[in-house]
């Protein structure tokens, strides 16, 4: 479903049945983030740009909203687990690089 900030994202849910309007992310974690979601922080999510790069089915991300400058500047922080290897994923544009290895014929190419 499209997001408010007009990106295809899994997490977003909005009901618009019969005049409902229900919206919110199911990935942003209540108990983790101190400040509540709204629309706007979909503008400044980088999950629809990291599951565009990283589309691994073993990768499990999580996410809270946090604020730099004295709470002036919100942001999205991710840490992203796999769940074959067991460990942290570092950059989850690029995930572990253990699940999915460069082929040989990519290796060959740099030589």
């Amino acid at each position: 479903m499209k997001n408010p900030a007009g990106i295809e994202c899994e997490f977003f849910y909005g009901n618009y049945f019969r005049g409902q309007s229900t919206e919110e992310c199911r990935l942003i974690n209540r108990k983790t983030s101190t400040i509540r979601w709204a629309p706007e922080i979909c503008k400044i999510c980088p999950v629809p740009r990291i599951k565009l790069a990283n589309s691994c089915k073993n990768m499990v991300l999580s996410a809270s909203i946090q604020t730099k400058w004295f709470g002036l500047k919100k942001y999205v922080h991710i840490s992203a687990y796999c769940s074959q290897t067991e460990k942290n994923v570092e950059v989850p544009e690029i995930g572990c690089g253990e699940c999915h290895p460069i082929q040989d014929i990519f290796n060959n190419i740099a030589e």
